[in-house]
């Protein structure tokens, strides 16, 4: 065991993680082929939700949205770039970011598919704020990510989830007819304690100094 004093060695297998860094284990998941009968979809009408294209979009409108989806899930990595590195990603012809809207205009998710890598799609930010989620939307839009990311060339779709999501993310994935091929370790600084998200973020990370 881990004590508080860090006296006592630590079991087999356990590694210790400095105070002020976190630790998740990230899974990437693949699609090897279109998943048939993915054209036929519900009318629009049926699903309280569609996607509007941001081909243009400013900087501080993705960070917006991109909090609003991702803090309570510590989503840190695009709070770091600069207006310059974070533009050069999200207005590349070959990235696709789209906001979730509702019936009413307003933003309650995000999906961005990069294709830089030839053949491939990456499913790079896939969400909905917490209060779209619960409702059964998450496979309305993953059937949308897909019919998206299945552009004439693609050979293989893949996304990544980690353990600081919620616990149905990995799930979710497989069930939606994706599978696992790789397992990674990351670790990295807090960034509640950097101020890159306001510390009340995803309580259920607890913040050790």
């Amino acid at each position: 065991m881990i004590t508080p004093d860090h006296a006592t060695p630590l079991a087999e297998g356990y590694h210790a993680v400095a105070p002020g860094d976190l630790a998740c284990v990230v899974t990437a998941l693949e699609m090897r082929e279109r998943p048939e009968g993915l054209r036929r979809l519900a009318p629009e009408t049926d699903v309280p939700l569609q996607l509007a294209r941001w081909k243009d979009a400013a900087p501080e409108k993705y960070r917006l949205l991109y909090k609003r989806v991702g803090a309570p899930w510590l989503w840190w990595s695009r709070l770091t770039k600069s207006d310059e590195d974070l533009a050069a990603i999200i207005h590349d012809p070959q990235v696709q970011l789209y906001a979730v809207t509702d019936r009413a205009r307003v933003e309650v998710g995000v999906l961005e598919l990069d294709f830089r890598v030839d053949g491939e799609c990456e499913i790079a930010f896939f969400g909905l704020i917490p209060g779209a989620t619960g409702k059964g939307l998450g496979k309305w839009l993953m059937r949308r990510a897909l019919q998206l990311a299945w552009a004439p060339g693609v050979t293989r779709v893949w996304v990544h989830t980690c353990t600081l999501d919620g616990p149905q993310a990995l799930p979710f994935y497989m069930g939606q007819g994706f599978t696992p091929f790789a397992r990674y370790v990351e670790v990295f600084p807090d960034p509640r304690l950097a101020g890159v998200l306001p510390e009340d973020s995803a309580p259920q990370q607890p913040v050790l100094r």
